[in-house]
């Protein structure tokens, strides 16, 4: 399982976000995913959800490959995520994609610890555009 949340939810997703998300399968097994959607007051915008790829998988570039799908079949013109300080791996997924874009790369905090009630770390916002 690449996730632990509800499969109820992923069923919502595919349902309503099947053409800003994709799934990876290697030899029918499931080895990543992307979750996203377009911001709705602002639809040339890609906000990416979730990237999870199976631990069995990572290390060979298919979070970066799903990413870049993503970004060719939307025709978003700019892409949207946040990621705590910690994630160190996401932080240089977005970077290198922004790179390989040749696309402009902002940071800055989004949501605070102020605005959880489980003191959770702050999501800093990565703006990517133009794609």
């Amino acid at each position: 399982m690449l996730d632990l949340n509800s499969s109820y939810s992923y069923l919502l997703w595919c349902r309503d976000f099947a053409d800003t998300s994709v799934i990876a399968r290697i030899d029918g097994e499931p080895a990543g995913f992307i979750t996203g959607y377009t911001r709705p007051e602002n639809p040339d915008t890609l906000m990416i959800w979730q990237v999870a790829v199976n631990e069995n998988f990572r290390g060979h570039g298919l979070a970066s490959t799903m990413l870049h799908e993503l970004a060719d079949r939307t025709g978003a013109l700019r892409m949207e995520t946040t990621i705590t300080d910690d994630n160190a791996a996401s932080n240089r997924l977005f970077q290198a994609f922004a790179e390989k874009r040749g696309a402009g790369f902002d940071r800055r905090p989004l949501f605070t610890p102020d605005l959880y009630p489980d003191g959770h770390d702050t999501e800093y916002l990565y703006e990517i555009a133009p794609l």
